[in-house]
């Protein structure tokens, strides 16, 4: 390392007579990756976000210090003509744009007064080739993975000529390879000198990066650990993000005794018109009453697309094959069909498609089932409050008030509200889509012990992740899906990282 290239010192900021951050102190060392790490709400993405002009200077209290010199960021230009470029979570890119256009968007190339399309597809090659991303500048960003345009990004980031780069949650939606991926490429960017910030509750990805992680926990600065002294390991972050040892993430549960079947699916394939192909193909599958079957699989392999399809098919895939609830024959062709047999669906995407975040919270549990709270097509709004409180109390939503914005919320509390929500519907099988995405370890434990009464009560759940430890920590039985088919089924016994990535990969 070669001296400091960024110091908070400070830093205070409030919204609306709430603090979010408390006179937060943090350093980097120029030429190093450095974690940022805490629960959802610790005041992480509100650090960057001063840091990054989002909020200027005058709306929070302390200095920041960039290359020895005080900088009083008044935008986001400010920051990025200084150096300092954050890529957050929700990509910032045009999807129906290529790829060169997004790279040199706001900061194109001219010549005589004209932009040097031309030489923004040149340089973009050379760019593209240094975040080891080999694909033609001209491909539209809306045709390739999340994890080629979260490269893309990065990319962009080094036209602007990046001295610290900051990322916030770069791998909550890559798939395993695409993380390690991305990883590597920070490894890479380092030995070139770029300083990175990354946020992340991916906690051995920190451990593997970090050479240092400053925790953050209620908007105040708790700690900085070091790497080279031994210091970043699981327990020590855990500790100091909670204030409290977590002896086991997945709660222990009873494995059940083999219930009746609840679903089944027999010969179930579903074809999307728009692709030309099927997405999930001749799948065989159970859930019985009173277990959390687990799908696991890489990006790509259909397991949300299976998920759709049996919630109500609102995709309009073509669907062949049997679907049985209860030992009978169903035919779900609309989402109301599947909650009125006794399914949910908590979608992966809790921000696009799974809460209206401007609405809030009574609102957002109470939509899913309005007929319940109403008389003659009027809701009894005492009644939608009571509801709304009752789930806020026994999910433990932590807000001041269920008239709270959605939005206002942390990633696990939205969550928690998202389970409310299809909760409300009283559903037999409960479907959770990457329950713990983008979320915290904390959250991760309350939502683990939520399913694990959700289960205790005699409800079922399928439950589709990424993470691997998820599945293998909280699942009875796990079904491998790769290329729209189920590639094997595990028990709980049987089940281990090697198997499921040997059986994903077919």
């Amino acid at each position: 390392m070669s001296g400091t290239i960024l110091e908070m010192k400070n830093i205070s900021k409030e919204f609306t007579g709430v603090k979010a951050l408390s006179n937060v102190n943090f350093k980097v060392e120029k030429g190093e990756i450095h974690c940022l790490v805490g629960e959802n709400g610790a005041g992480k993405s509100t650090l960057m976000k001063v840091l990054s002009g989002v909020y200027p200077y005058g709306e929070y209290d302390g200095d920041i210090i960039f290359e020895n010199q005080v900088q009083k960021f008044s935008k986001i230009s400010d920051s990025v003509d200084t150096g300092v470029v954050i890529i957050y979570q929700e990509l910032a890119l045009f999807p129906d744009l290529t790829i060169y256009e997004n790279i040199f968007a706001g900061n194109e190339l001219h010549r005589k007064g004209v932009v040097d399309w031309n030489e923004a597809v040149t340089r973009s090659k050379e760019l593209l080739d240094k975040v080891n991303l080999h694909i033609n500048p001209e491909t539209l960003i809306k045709d390739i993975s999340i994890g080629k345009q979260q490269l893309v990004e990065i990319a962009k980031a080094l036209s602007k000529r990046v001295k610290l780069l900051i990322l916030d949650e770069p791998t909550a939606a890559l798939n395993d390879t695409d993380s390690e991926n991305l990883l590597s490429l920070l490894r890479e960017l380092k030995k070139q000198g770029i300083t990175s910030i990354m946020i992340s509750h991916k906690l051995n990805e920190v451990i593997s990066i970090a050479d240092k992680a400053t925790v953050l926990r209620d908007g105040k600065t708790i700690c900085t650990l070091d790497g080279a002294k031994g210091e970043i390991t699981e327990g020590a972050i855990i500790k100091n993000m909670v204030g409290r040892a977590i002896e086991d993430i997945y709660p222990k549960r009873k494995v059940p005794a083999k219930g009746d079947k609840l679903l089944e699916l027999t010969n179930w394939t579903a074809h999307d018109p728009r692709i030309g192909r099927n997405v999930a193909e001749d799948i065989n599958l159970h859930v019985n009453y009173g277990e959390i079957v687990g799908i696991a699989g890489l990006m790509g392999a259909g397991r949300t697309e299976l998920a759709l399809s049996i919630f109500g098919n609102s995709k309009k895939y073509k669907t062949d094959g049997t679907i049985k609830v209860d030992g009978k024959p169903v035919k779900l062709a609309h989402t109301s069909d599947a909650i009125k047999t006794g399914i949910a669906y908590v979608t992966e995407d809790r921000k696009g498609d799974g809460l209206f975040l401007l609405q809030d919270i009574k609102n957002n549990i109470s939509i899913s089932n309005l007929k319940e709270l109403s008389t003659y097509g009027v809701v009894n709004q005492n009644e939608e409050i009571r509801t709304a409180e009752k789930y806020r109390i026994s999910l433990g939503i932590k807000t001041p008030s269920i008239q709270q914005k959605t939005g206002n919320l942390s990633g696990g509390n939205q969550q928690k509200v998202s389970l409310g929500k299809w909760l409300f519907v009283n559903p037999k099988l409960l479907i959770l889509d990457e329950p713990t995405r983008g979320i915290d370890v904390g959250a991760k434990l309350e939502i683990y012990t939520v399913m694990n009464k959700l289960i205790e009560s005699g409800m079922s759940i399928i439950m589709i992740s990424s993470e691997l430890g998820e599945v293998l920590g909280m699942s009875d039985r796990v079904y491998v899906m790769a290329k729209g088919r189920i590639r094997g089924e595990l028990s709980a016994t049987d089940a281990n990282q090697e198997k499921i990535m040997e059986l994903a990969t077919q």
